[in-house]
């Protein structure tokens, strides 16, 4: 069983930054792609940024140049800086891995930190 636990959400005004992180708990598991989504209300869950283990990334093109996804191998965790943050970055953000234990691979999500871009 792998458990995802994030942190770093809240209020910030426009312009401002915030710092998502993501750590993986549990034990006799890989992590392979790690990745950020957020939900705004009414709106559908959107891919926000990927990280492979060799430090590939993506990123949704109204994040590129201000979002920055990262992670440590060593300790199975992910984050997310944002800075230049907007009113429309408001949203509840999730991470999601894909692990593999043994034989079978499946993807595990968090349970979301909001994040809240607000004057």
């Amino acid at each position: 069983q792998v458990q995802l636990v994030e942190s770093g959400g809240g209020l910030v005004q426009p312009g401002g930054s915030l710092r998502l992180s993501c750590a993986a708990a549990g034990s006799g598991f890989s992590i392979y792609d790690m990745a950020w989504y957020r939900q705004s209300p009414g709106k559908q869950r959107e891919l926000v940024a990927t990280i492979t283990q060799d430090l590939s990334t993506t990123y949704a093109d109204s994040v590129k140049g201000r979002f920055t996804i990262s992670r440590d191998n060593a300790e199975n965790t992910v984050s997310l800086q944002m800075n230049s943050l907007k009113p429309e970055d408001t949203a509840v953000y999730y991470c999601n891995v894909a692990v593999r234990q043994g034989t079978i691979s499946w993807h595990s999500w968090g349970r979301g930190t909001q994040v809240t871009v607000s004057s």
